[in-house]
């Protein structure tokens, strides 16, 4: 079996956050939404049921965490979770804060406009915010 490797695209398209136990966690860098995706770190996975049953239930409380750490970080009104791949197979999470004044409100953040280059700066300091709240939340 080879070894883990992310997606090139979702590297691309993201900032590294943390490590949890079966996760890595990545920061999207499109500035319009706040928006983390969960990574397993094993490879040849596609689909949620890849996963043995004691990782899925990992994965569903790391799903969890990673909510609860963005709703407390962001302050927003929703959050959106989906493991869709379509677009890129390998298995991965989306963990969405969504806001009612934000541009896809109320509709799906994907084909929305042209993502929005966060600034280096602003981006920085929320990977260490998230960080540190994600820190504290695991045990």
């Amino acid at each position: 079996m080879s070894a883990f490797q992310p997606d090139p695209r979702l590297v691309g398209d993201s900032v590294p956050v943390c490590d949890l136990p079966l996760c890595t966690v990545r920061l999207m860098r499109d500035g319009r939404f706040d928006w983390l995706l969960l990574v397993p770190r094993q490879a040849g996975l596609i689909e949620i049921v890849d996963l043995d049953e004691a990782d899925q239930l990992r994965l569903m409380q790391e799903i969890a965490i990673a909510s609860r750490v963005l709703k407390t970080e962001t302050g927003c009104d929703k959050l959106n979770v989906a493991a869709l791949g379509n677009m890129v197979p390998q298995l991965h999470v989306h963990v969405i804060a969504r806001r009612k004044d934000d541009p896809a409100w109320p509709g799906p953040v994907w084909g929305v406009g042209q993502a929005v280059a966060r600034p280096e700066t602003g981006q920085q300091e929320l990977v260490e915010r998230l960080a540190a709240a994600f820190s504290g939340a695991v045990r």
